[in-house]
């Protein structure tokens, strides 16, 4: 079909797209590509998740592991006074659920009250985390607790908890420590 305009010929192509179209196609792949990167930047934040939420464990159970150490070196070093599954369990009795407690790692095993949330934080200093303010703040704090079960029986529950996103997040672990000296 042509018509003319002013002595202008136009002819109408059958190939090719218009302007319409075009914008259609355009908003389409738009679109997807904002949903292809709606679900990746979701997979890193879980990703980052996951990473946090293993360390977190590590650290839990790192908690849990400290206190056995502590068990086991108070029950077997008794020629320091004080040292014995009574001492170990006096050590840990001001800690308790409401409050927790922190420590350090190296023996005579300084077990003190967390009164306020810093008291119990995770400094990272040379790749190592502690209770060491020196350091780093790795933004986890522990706390650790007993219960006793019996006389010859105690549960110690070690929680690590972080902030992440806009929510708090918690992992506990917990066990039984025995006397298993006579």
């Amino acid at each position: 079909m042509k018509f003319s305009i002013f002595n202008f010929q136009f002819s109408r192509k059958k190939g090719g797209f218009t302007l319409v179209e075009t914008l259609v196609a355009i908003s389409i792949f738009t679109i997807s590509i904002l949903g292809l990167m709606s679900v990746l930047a979701s997979g890193i934040s879980n990703t980052n998740y996951a990473k946090t939420k293993m360390v977190a464990s590590y650290l839990a159970q790192e908690g849990i592991e400290y206190m056995r150490n502590m068990r086991d070196t108070y029950v077997l070093n008794t020629e320091v006074s004080g040292n014995s599954w009574a001492g170990f369990k006096a050590k840990l009795n001001p800690c308790n659920p409401s409050n927790g407690c922190r420590f350090n790692t190296i023996f005579p095993y300084n077990v003190s009250v967390c009164n306020n949330p810093n008291d119990c934080k995770l400094y990272i200093e040379n790749g190592t985390y502690s209770t060491n303010p020196s350091g780093v703040d790795s933004g986890f704090t522990r706390k650790i607790w007993m219960n006793t079960i019996s006389p010859d029986e105690v549960k110690i529950h070690s929680t690590v908890s972080w902030t992440q996103g806009s929510g708090s997040h918690y992992v506990t672990f917990s066990e039984n420590l025995f006397n298993w000296v006579e």
